[in-house]
């Protein structure tokens, strides 16, 4: 019998799993832009650790194994900026990146004990990361706006009321 995903809060340890994991799902993303030296492949581990110190982060496990993550935070003004929703190749097009967003979205708009609850939530993407893009738009985002990060790349801004 075949063992269920879950998804709790991600703790110090995960670091190094979310890491190598954000490191093997962004070079899909660095070989659409033509670019390596993009955040997620640059990040260390302290970096990581930080961010997890700062924000909220979850993880979807099938066993031991982190499978897929996503992380934010709630900022002054009340917007939640969700980033860096991964999910391991493997287990793409099941649903997982959908069910984390709402996870962390539902953290989010309830009130935490690690910060403010949200008004609106927040994402960005690349102007040629269609799959992102679709999940977003289907899960209630508008693009907000774009901006110009560089020669290859528009960074699209989304958002939604919580």
């Amino acid at each position: 019998m075949g063992m269920s995903v879950t998804i709790t809060a991600a703790s110090a340890q995960d670091a190094e799993q979310i890491l190598k994991l954000q490191y093997l799902c962004y070079q899909s993303e660095a070989e659409l832009y033509g670019d390596y030296t993009i955040e997620p492949l640059t990040q260390t581990l302290d970096e990581l650790r930080a961010e997890l110190r700062r924000g909220h982060a979850l993880v979807a496990r099938l066993g031991d194994e982190v499978v897929a993550s996503v992380r934010g935070e709630v900022d002054d003004a009340g917007t939640a900026r969700i980033g860096k929703l991964i999910v391991h190749p493997r287990m793409r097009r099941h649903g997982l990146g959908g069910r984390l967003l709402d996870a962390i979205e539902q953290h989010f708009a309830t009130a935490p004990a690690d910060g403010a609850v949200a008004k609106r939530f927040r994402l960005l993407t690349g102007h040629r990361s269609e799959g992102n893009l679709n999940l977003y738009r289907k899960k209630g985002y508008e693009t907000v706006a774009r901006e110009q990060a560089g020669p290859r790349l528009t960074l699209v801004t989304l958002e939604k009321a919580a």
